[in-house]
């Protein structure tokens, strides 16, 4: 179908990444230094992100395009597994917010007998991840337990094992998914992770979610 959709004058964009930050369809990523369309069906054509761009890099134009998905319609986008249709939902619209149903998230302040940890997922998140990939919200916070933690300056490493092990064993969390940085001090929470895992008597299913620097989603394992 033609409609309205954006276009980006790659001479011009210097990949500063402003426009992915006003994107709320979640249809822009950086691309190789550049900001690209990655899902077009998630940009609504309305050019929020022009007045986000600093060179002027942006413009409309009416082209052959994927019709707008709204994705606050799309009652399958409201699941969150580790299956191989959640890597189908990656490339849906991410265009509504999700709302913090719990506080607090730092790991280091979070009870292990909080109620809103019962029967759920919990995801264990290293701090940056949330700002480097702009779907975390929708894709990791629906009906599912946050906790974040930094291995590298928290510096708690025998803590927060005890404490996962505790959540683990003591507050029925159905799964961990563990959501790193592509560098190396992310792998800590990894390795944290794992020894929790192997130290509590009951045994759940712990997934690693890797997302890259450019803000991609790099694989899930």
């Amino acid at each position: 179908m033609k409609r309205t959709v954006i276009k980006i004058d790659e001479n011009r964009c210097t990949g500063c990444g402003a426009c992915v930050q006003g994107c709320h369809g979640g249809a822009l990523q950086i691309v190789n230094g550049k900001a690209r369309i990655t899902n077009e069906m998630c940009c609504d054509g309305l050019g929020a992100c022009i007045g986000e761009c600093p060179v002027g890099a942006i413009t409309l134009e009416d082209r052959e395009a994927e019709p707008y998905n709204d994705a606050s319609n799309n009652s399958d986008l409201h699941n969150t597994g580790f299956h191989e249709a959640e890597l189908k939902k990656e490339q849906t619209c991410c265009n509504t917010f999700t709302p913090l149903r719990q506080f607090p998230i730092q790991l280091r302040l979070v009870n292990p007998n909080a109620s809103f940890l019962k029967n759920r997922n919990l995801v264990l998140a290293a701090d940056c991840t949330a700002f480097v990939y702009s779907r975390f919200q929708h894709q990791f916070m629906q009906n599912n337990s946050i906790a974040i933690a930094c291995p590298k300056l928290d510096n708690l490493r025998g803590f927060y094992v005890e404490k996962l092990t505790e959540m683990i064993d003591n507050s029925s969390i159905n799964s961990l998914i563990v959501i790193l940085m592509e560098v190396p001090c992310c792998g800590g929470l990894w390795h944290i992770a794992q020894q929790a895992h192997a130290n509590a008597t009951r045994k759940i299913s712990v997934k690693k979610v890797i997302i890259g620097v450019d803000g991609n989603l790099l694989r899930k394992e």
